[in-house]
């Protein structure tokens, strides 16, 4: 990792990274994302999107089948809403989030998760480099399904 991509991953200018169209794809092919609620009209990975301005926190995700990658400086944010409107409203949400199983919202929410999936590698988010760098943290895809809300949870490796 170059020392400039350094800087702005370890900045508060790194705080929204776009998902790889290709990991997008590949968990779009499972569960057919209807929206992206934390995205800028460049990163949106679905037709319907809220972008920073929109708030997507305080909206309503009823009905949504919902893909989540947040600004890093809020995880804990997303994650609560995403657990909240699995158990208020079953929706689908599925997050990509670094893999800090050391935080409040890890053992609050994500253990309750339907699905835990460590991406194996480093995530290679896209920010509009030809070459773009590795993420300097892991990262693991958190599901909240209510289809499997009575099956034991799954914890795997998925490969990028």
């Amino acid at each position: 990792m170059n020392e400039q991509t350094q800087q702005i991953m370890f900045s508060s200018k790194s705080d929204m990274w776009a998902t790889p169209q290709k990991l997008f794809d590949s968990l779009n092919q499972t569960y057919n994302f209807t929206l992206d609620p934390c995205a800028t009209a460049q990163s949106a990975k679905c037709t319907n999107f809220y972008t920073e301005e929109d708030d997507g926190l305080s909206k309503d995700w009823a009905g949504e089948v919902v893909f989540v990658n947040p600004p890093y400086s809020e995880v804990g944010k997303w994650v609560e809403k995403c657990y909240n409107e699995y158990r208020q409203n079953d929706v689908i949400s599925v997050l990509l989030v670094p893999a800090r199983t050391d935080t409040k919202w890890f053992h609050k929410y994500c253990l309750y998760a339907d699905m835990i999936h460590f991406v194996k590698g480093r995530v290679k988010f896209e920010n509009g480099d030809p070459k773009p760098n590795s993420a300097p943290f892991p990262s693991m895809i958190v599901v909240f399904d209510p289809r499997l809300m009575n099956e034991p949870p799954i914890l795997t490796g998925y490969n990028i």
